[in-house]
């Protein structure tokens, strides 16, 4: 049960769909509909949705146009299968992949405005705490954070009420309400419990890290799982002899466990192109406030 429509970037009518995925409009004339969010469920439509229906939901058209939907995409297989819709409708093939482009693009491409880091691994308690650690170092270094897990997401301050685990439209949701908050950062727990299957699609992952060196999963089958885009280039990050020589300076020094996730957290903002001096400097702060 997903929907696009915390922020809404620019103006988009059916006729810009139709040019930019070649999609059909029935009636012709109902190119300058304009829609305002996206949704995949009926319960989650709003006044100007375009409702995006599978076979399977086909008879929930109606109901989606009762509630204020004022459009429906539906697969082209299904054109002239659905009377007295009383909206528009829109045939055409189309995949996660699509649907990730057209959230996304709904949206204001969001992963665009922010820096994107991932924590993945096989253990569900050190990625938490992967992540937990990764959100306090970027907070230390003065980066407004958001943070995307099953275990609880927030945007800064702002509790995000998601249901997981997150789908296409839900993560581009969520990344919405974090830029249009002004986060610097953003960081996703890519673990089964947080993401569905493709749930990335059109989400540009900067850095992605993990403490599991012998991780059951490559950066190409996580590639393959989500769907998330990046750089050609990019590699797994992990810890490395001079983060762990850093982190022995953070306040993380006595605990061990907590120093591998510290650990972790230099060797991803390094990744990102944070200066050594700039997290040298930090980590000593944090130790004159301890």
């Amino acid at each position: 049960m997903s929907a696009v429509s915390e922020s809404i970037a620019q103006r988009v009518t059916l006729g810009m769909l139709v040019e930019r995925y070649g999609f059909e409009v029935d009636p012709p004339f109902a190119t300058n509909v304009t829609i305002t969010s996206l949704s995949d469920a009926v319960d989650t439509v709003i006044p100007g949705s375009l409702f995006i229906c599978t076979h399977e939901q086909e008879p929930d058209v109606l109901h989606a146009a009762q509630a204020g939907a004022y459009a429906a995409l539906l697969p082209r297989a299904s054109k002239g299968q659905i009377a007295n819709a009383d909206i528009p409708l829109l045939y055409g093939d189309f995949d996660d992949r699509v649907l990730g482009d057209l959230a996304s693009g709904l949206a204001g491409g969001p992963s665009n405005a922010m820096a994107v880091f991932a924590v993945t691994g096989a253990d569900e308690q050190a990625v938490d705490a992967g992540v937990s650690q990764l959100s306090e170092f970027l907070h230390m270094l003065g980066n407004p954070v958001a943070v995307i897990t099953a275990s609880g997401s927030t945007s800064m301050t702002r509790t995000m009420n998601l249901n997981y685990p997150l789908g296409i439209l839900d993560m581009q949701r969520a990344l919405s309400v974090c830029a249009e908050d002004g986060v610097a950062a953003v960081i996703i727990a890519m673990d089964d419990r947080t993401l569905a299957e493709h749930a990335l699609e059109s989400v540009n992952v900067d850095v992605l890290g993990t403490e599991d060196v012998n991780a059951s999963a490559s950066l190409g089958e996580l590639k393959t799982r989500y769907a998330f885009v990046a750089e050609h280039d990019m590699s797994m990050t992990s810890s490395t002899p001079e983060s762990d020589e850093m982190a022995a300076d953070s306040p993380a020094m006595y605990d061990r466990v907590r120093l591998g996730h510290m650990s972790l957290a230099i060797a991803m903002v390094l990744a990102a192109g944070v200066r050594k001096n700039n997290i040298r400097s930090a980590l000593h702060v944090a130790n004159n406030l301890n």
